[in-house]
């Protein structure tokens, strides 16, 4: 099965960014560059996801997304994959323990918005995932505050690292944890949906 997986070298930094992608957007974009830059990450591997389980209406169908992101995302850098599809994995924790298991030599960092971020605590196994790899959070508009505030941000306020030291999450052990603030882009997938722009573009 990894023969279809992203080719990766050892002891390399890999990002993880999920989600639906539903549609993608610049804001996902932004995010993933910024993340790069902050925290000294080696590559972007965007995890477009066969649905969100915190979601009760499913997403577009996976091939159009999957076509959208690649369109979208534009970087020798950054991969748009379908993991999650090929192990059968829908909870972020179960498939970082498949892509340990298959990747050994990879340090992994899971990539969040803000906005996750304040609503992690909901996320199914959230606090293997941070005990399991190092989390880098980018600022989004209007949830720097609720994300601070978060459950999970007061939980592990001390294995936050300092913002002078983002560079250094991707060598980081687990639990570690660091916010960013960064440009913002008050872009949303479900403003979009809203406004009709990924029915209109032939993506529902």
């Amino acid at each position: 099965m990894k023969h279809a997986f992203p080719q990766v070298g050892a002891r390399q930094i890999v990002g993880l960014f999920g989600g639906s992608f539903d549609p993608p957007h610049r804001g996902h974009v932004h995010v993933t560059l910024e993340a790069m830059k902050a925290f000294g990450l080696d590559r972007v591997w965007w995890l477009v996801s066969p649905g969100n389980p915190l979601k009760e209406r499913g997403p577009a169908p996976m091939a159009k997304r999957m076509v959208a992101a690649r369109a979208m995302m534009w970087h020798p850098r950054v991969d748009v994959t379908d993991i999650e599809a090929r192990l059968g994995t829908r909870a972020t924790a179960e498939t970082l323990r498949r892509l340990q298991a298959l990747y050994p030599q990879v340090r992994f960092v899971w990539l969040m918005g803000a906005d996750n971020l304040a609503q992690f605590h909901h996320w199914q196994d959230w606090r293997y995932i941070m005990e399991s790899v190092p989390v880098g959070v980018v600022a989004r508009p209007g949830e720097r505050i609720s994300a601070r505030m978060s459950p999970a941000a007061r939980i592990y306020r001390k294995w936050r690292l300092d913002g002078q030291a983002r560079h250094l999450l991707g060598q980081a052990q687990a639990p570690s944890w660091c916010f960013v603030n960064a440009p913002m882009i008050d872009l949303s997938s479900s403003g979009l949906r809203a406004n009709g722009e990924w029915i209109a573009k032939g993506a529902s």
